[in-house]
């Protein structure tokens, strides 16, 4: 079944719609899926979901279900031209949400999410990182080949000889990342660079492409904002639980509104890096670091997520505002933004948890 309303928006999730399995993804995926068509209840919707929910999808009197049996980047292939508008939740996993958003760039459909090239310099952290690099602090970043041959162990022994040489006492962790992750997976920490071994190519196998950061040692945060055409509204500081364990991280879930006395610092890193990367517009996710050491800095900017991720639920619970409708109307400037109450969400075994905590 395809579109023929023109009023109507085209709304997916990556997983739900593609048919994913694993229960502990799902639990995510559908929380941000069904809290956007609760957002969107006064548009027409034409939603396109895997067959499996076609009893869950029908109790929506909006929404137009659109039911697949096949991954959702071969159905837009297919199918998008036969819309002209669309909002819609992926991942960055396979570069999924960059080729989504080309898909639907290439068939002239309008999208209230960011564009293909800001999803692009989004998921790769070495782009973030060069094209933001003058704009807000950030860790030093270095890109590296995992290649066959192993050369990229002398690389990194090397960089890490040179910045420990500028401050010799003292001692240097470095942390290593995919080019392209989410949720702290695959994350590495370097106590000792004697350590560095061979086996990180069991993480990261030949060909792999990754990078190398200084670890500064902080809390965890991030800011969630809307953007549009250009301008960077912030409208939360979220705490991130993030452990690390093993010498790996693992994202848990946060905590929103969370107080800190550093959050206009946080607000305006969040701000000021958003809207130096063209294209950036809906719901984006900033993750900052507050430092613990006396740095030059408070506030260093880790990455920037280009999409609806899991604050999105939470703060549906407790904004003054829709924040769907929000974005689909393009009114930041005339709603109140404010938030009333706290909101925690967790990932425990194969479901998140959303208590509302105030």
């Amino acid at each position: 079944m395809t579109n023929t309303n023109d009023d109507s928006i085209l709304v997916f999730e990556y997983f739900t719609a593609s048919g994913e399995k694993d229960k502990c993804i799902i639990s995510e995926a559908e929380a941000l899926l069904f809290a956007l068509i609760d957002d969107l209840k006064d548009y027409n919707l034409d939603v396109v979901i895997n067959k499996s929910y076609e009893k869950v999808i029908n109790k929506y009197s909006n929404v137009n279900p659109i039911l697949i049996d096949t991954d959702i980047a071969s159905w837009l292939e297919e199918n998008a031209s036969s819309f002209s508008k669309a909002i819609f939740i992926s991942a960055e996993i396979n570069n999924a949400l960059y080729n989504i958003t080309k898909i639907l760039e290439d068939n002239n459909v309008f999208i209230y999410n960011s564009s293909s090239e800001a999803c692009l310099i989004a998921s790769d952290k070495s782009l973030t990182y060069e094209t933001i690099s003058n704009t807000v602090p950030q860790p030093r970043t270095f890109r590296f080949k995992i290649d066959s041959k192993g050369y990229w162990k002398r690389a990194i022994t090397n960089l890490h000889e040179k910045w420990q040489a500028e401050d010799p006492l003292t001692p240097l962790k470095l942390i290593i990342k995919p080019l392209i992750g989410v949720d702290c997976e695959d994350i590495v920490i370097i106590d000792d660079i004697d350590d560095l071994s061979y086996d990180l190519e069991k993480i990261f196998p030949p060909q792999s492409r990754i990078i190398v950061q200084e670890f500064i040692d902080g809390e965890d945060i991030s800011v969630s904002l809307i953007c549009n055409n250009g301008k960077a509204t912030p409208i939360s500081l979220n705490k991130q639980f993030v452990e690390l364990k093993n010498d790996k991280g693992m994202y848990l879930g946060g905590m929103l509104p969370f107080k800190s006395e550093y959050q206009n610092e946080a607000f305006e890193v969040a701000k000021k890096a958003c809207e130096a990367v063209d294209g950036l517009n809906g719901f984006v996710g900033v993750d900052l670091l507050i430092s613990k050491n006396d740095d030059i800095y408070p506030i260093y900017l880790l990455e920037i997520n280009a999409r609806f991720a899991t604050p999105y639920v939470g703060l549906k619970k407790i904004a003054n505002f829709n924040i769907g409708k929000t974005i689909i109307e393009g009114n930041i400037d005339e709603v109140d933004i404010s938030l009333d109450g706290e909101v925690e969400f967790k990932k425990q075994g194969n479901n998140l948890n959303i208590r509302r905590i105030k």
